[in-house]
């Protein structure tokens, strides 16, 4: 075939180019730098052609191409008309494919869609790492999932890799700003570079890796019916992601513009960095689900070695042109067209290797309760088996203590009013550590941060600067969560200090019952809430 790769001098389009080469198809090379053009061609032994797609796009249909891959960007760029390149190749009778990775151009391609299907063409967008190679394996690995809690997904170049300045400038231009998510099957704000996660690639290869927004996040929702979809990035020299994390959490309070110049800034720091760690990169996709009745985790892990990472942006259109002839005339983003091992055959050819695994998945509450998990109610189940996240509405009576020390206590822990009765929404979020868990008490909000104790059995609960350490134990079915120790800023604090903590949680009539009594160590009631939870109806 005949094919047109638009920036096809750059990071990944050169790579695309070569391997549409090996395959036998005729390639032109398309950039507004014909130094840089003549150069890649000559390399690879191909033609080329220099001139703007932006502002000169007729000069696209004197090469006559069957198809034409845009892999120039950066796709949120492109301005009002963004898919005049689209519109102009449906016109000619070409196919169009892209390597887009901006959320709001590959999930409104789909507008091409009658346009696309009356002249018989095939408009794909996101033909790239995401979410086209996403979308096979999260395909792939859920086929036999009854219900998907959790799609996570996350690209971790190694440093030495070459950065393609269109990519750079799409996630540097997502630092500090709040997009939606879907988690926990409701849509909420997630500030970009938030959320910071360990991800292992290979027994002693671990990546950290923080939000952005791809298009798997307003995608897969709805095309796989996950409950939660969350995808990461991470560089392999922490100073990059720390530098990058500085600059979000000032982003988040001065929202300044990703200029020119200030993208010149970052790529010159990359540079200078640029001989220190690895050529090693990798992809992880991880899915929570049930199967059988079980929930379970399944892995898939990919590692480019040799430099070949920015290879694999360049796998999925080399997978959608083998078999774009099988592929229905029509426009929309790129996800379950082409499966898992069409992509591996088209990988074969590199230094690419992929995994797959499943492992039994537990909550954080599973792990500390251990055997006697299988032993509590179901209600009590429920509200401690948080794969993402998980909303819980109720309601809560409220006693509050008298005298100056528990209004103190009260207010350093920030316990809510008395009350005979008001909503109450909780909503636990997984982290890295653990859980935290936001209570809203007719719109007071305390919150506290909970993982597991060292010790089997028991958890901690973190409010502010004072940590404490509870046990688990289950009689007749009801949870008591006795004070074993406790900490302020990192310093025990004496036994005759310590809360006592008369906490239970049980079912009844279905529903999960909590009953919370705090008392001071020098007698006298703090506060105590009770009520009842139920799981908060999911949007569909």
């Amino acid at each position: 075939m005949n094919i047109v790769v638009l920036g096809g001098y750059g990071v990944f389009g050169s790579r695309l180019a070569e391997l549409l080469l090996r395959d036998g198809h005729s390639v032109t090379i398309v950039g507004r730098n014909s130094e840089k053009a003549e150069i890649v061609a000559t390399k690879l032994g191909c033609e080329w052609a220099a001139f703007d797609i932006h502002a000169t796009v007729e000069k696209l249909r004197a090469l006559t191409p069957e198809v034409v891959v845009d892999a120039a960007g950066p796709f949120q760029a492109y301005g009002e008309d963004c898919y005049h390149v689209a519109r102009l190749c449906i016109d000619m009778g070409a196919d169009y494919l892209d390597l887009a990775d901006d959320a709001t151009f590959v999930k409104g391609v789909c507008a091409l869609d009658d346009l696309a299907k009356a002249a018989g063409r095939r408009v794909l967008s996101g033909v790239s790492s995401v979410p086209a190679l996403s979308g096979a394996v999260v395909a792939d690995l859920s086929q036999d999932m009854q219900d998907i809690e959790l799609i996570e997904t996350a690209i971790l170049p190694g440093n030495q890799a070459p950065r393609g300045a269109s990519v750079m400038a799409s996630i540097l231009s997502q630092l500090g700003v709040a997009v939606p998510v879907w988690r926990g099957g409701r849509r909420q704000d997630q500030t970009g570079w938030s959320d910071l996660r360990s991800i292992t690639l290979l027994p002693g290869l671990t990546r950290r890796a923080h939000f952005i927004e791809v298009p798997d996040i307003h995608l897969f929702p709805e095309i796989f019916g996950a409950q939660s979809v969350m995808f990461r990035a991470g560089m392999e020299l922490r100073i990059l992601n720390w530098a990058m994390a500085l600059v979000a959490g000032v982003r988040s309070v001065w929202p300044f513009q990703i200029t020119t110049l200030r993208l010149a800034v970052f790529r010159t720091m990359a540079r200078l960095l640029q001989p220190f760690g690895t050529d090693r990169g990798g992809m992880a996709v991880d899915v929570v689900g049930t199967v059988g009745g079980q929930t379970v985790r399944r892995n898939w892990r990919l590692i480019a070695e040799a430099g070949e990472g920015p290879f694999v942006p360049a796998v999925a259109a080399r997978a959608a042109v083998r078999r774009l002839a099988k592929i229905a005339p029509g426009a929309r983003a790129c996800v379950t067209e082409v499966s898992l091992e069409e992509m591996r055959s088209a990988f074969a050819d590199l230094h690419v290797q992929d995994t797959c695994s499943e492992l039994p998945w537990q909550s954080q509450f599973q792990r500390a309760f251990g055997a006697s998990w299988d032993g509590l109610p179901e209600a009590v189940q429920r509200v401690h088996r948080v794969v993402d996240v998980a909303r819980f509405q109720g309601h809560a009576q409220i006693e509050r203590g008298e005298g100056v020390l528990a209004a103190l206590v009260a207010r350093v822990f920030g316990f809510p009013k008395a009350a005979e009765r008001c909503q109450l929404c909780v909503t636990k979020t997984v982290t890295e550590s653990g859980e935290v868990w936001l209570r809203d008490f007719g719109g007071h909000k305390m919150q506290s941060r909970c993982e597991l104790a060292p010790k089997a059995g028991g958890f901690r609960e973190r409010f502010g600067a004072f940590l404490f350490e509870m046990d688990l134990k289950i009689e007749n079915g009801v949870v008591q969560m006795p004070v074993r120790r406790a900490w302020f800023l990192g310093v025990p604090l004496p036994r005759m200090m310590l809360p006592l903590s008369d906490t239970r949680e049980f079912e009844r009539e279905g529903k999960f019952h909590f009953d919370v009594a705090l008392i001071a160590p020098v007698g006298g009631m703090i506060v105590r809430y009770r009520g009842s939870l139920e799981p908060e109806n999911r949007e569909n």
